[in-house]
């Protein structure tokens, strides 16, 4: 069979041409079990026939009478080509229902530390013999590990223009939180805490991304202020470190500030001082997604159906995966004692 002619016909009416030869050539009876209509199978077949510039059938008035020699040729290829197609869909069914493989994440240390270990755990629960590899960095040295296809899954929050070759899902907002020693001059205050307030003491806070300016400073900037961050870290226990010795104010990520940290330290929410936060999961977009990774990413962001994933995966650009949960109220993520609520 010509390659070309390969090309040109559709699975479609090779299934309808099947039909036909199985139910006696009587295109009534392949209808019904195509459960479609006969004259969409007889249109099919006529564009077949004039496609492949061959008689497939003889025919006697408007029935067909018979199958011509070139016919039974092409019809014995057809089956073959089915029976292919068949072997292709168990061999992808069978890859997605597997429930042994490995799944590696890059990510922050504040999602490894804070978010990722429940998750995990009702994950390990599901699939107990899927391999677990955890990666941590900075948004560069993760979309590094894009670029090397070193990754199935980026969880990241912002720094989206580093990661074009992703599609990426928002999993949940988060705000965050200011820490300092038990006593300290911002503990005295009788109101909210402000940005002209941080101004005042030195900083220490997330290791800023090379992409631009950071949300933090563009708070700041915003108010005619210029922060003061003595030292920066991508961690946020480090960050809580060197604030118990004094260093300074800590600014970190809601989620990071643990109950066990009011022990010495004492914790405000800084919701309304800077932008709130979304945190994204990102996939390939050649991915072939088995169902553990699904499982995977629904437990990461509950809000995200079977059928979201599809359309994410069809979508062509970024800005259409964004408009399919522009009305998702994302849960918020918060600290210690109330770790998930509903986003206001």
């Amino acid at each position: 069979m010509n390659l070309l002619y390969v090309a040109t016909m559709k699975l479609q009416q090779i299934r309808y041409l099947l039909a036909i030869a199985d139910n006696g050539l009587n295109i009534t009876a392949a209808a019904e079990r195509l459960y479609t209509s006969q004259p969409g199978v007889s249109k099919q077949l006529k564009l077949l026939e004039e496609e492949l510039g061959l008689q497939l059938f003889s025919r006697k008035g408007k029935s067909l009478s018979g199958v011509t020699a070139a016919g039974e040729q092409i019809i014995e290829r057809a089956r073959i080509i089915m029976q292919e197609v068949d072997n292709i869909s168990r061999l992808a069914s069978d890859f997605y229902e597997q429930e042994e493989g490995s799944l590696s994440i890059a990510t922050t240390h504040t999602q490894a530390r804070y978010v990722l270990p429940e998750i995990i755990g009702k994950f390990r629960e599901l699939y107990p013999k899927v391999g677990l590899n955890i990666h941590q960095g900075t948004s560069e040295q993760i979309a590094d590990m894009v670029a090397s296809n070193e990754i199935d899954f980026a969880i990241a929050t912002g720094s989206t223009e580093l990661f074009d070759e992703l599609l990426l899902v928002p999993g949940y907002h988060w705000d965050r939180s200011i820490i300092v020693p038990r006593g300290h001059a911002l503990t005295k205050l009788e109101r909210k805490i402000t940005l002209r307030d941080l101004a005042e003491h030195p900083l220490v806070t997330y290791v800023f991304s090379f992409g631009g300016q950071s949300l933090l400073k563009r708070a700041f900037s915003r108010e005619g202020l210029e922060p003061d961050v003595v030292f920066t870290a991508r961690d946020a226990d480090v960050i809580k470190t060197y604030v118990r010795m004094g260093l300074g104010v800590g600014i970190v990520a809601s989620m990071a500030a643990d109950c066990s940290d009011k022990k010495d330290l004492t914790v405000f929410d800084a919701e309304g001082l800077f932008p709130r936060s979304t945190t994204w999961v990102g996939f390939r977009k050649d991915s072939m997604l088995r169902r553990y990774m699904i499982d995977f990413m629904q437990l990461f962001a509950p809000h995200v159906t079977d059928e979201n994933i599809n359309q994410v995966q069809l979508a062509k650009s970024q800005e259409e995966i964004d408009g399919l949960f522009v009305d998702t109220e994302l849960p918020l993520r918060t600290g210690c004692g109330d770790d998930m609520i509903e986003a206001a």
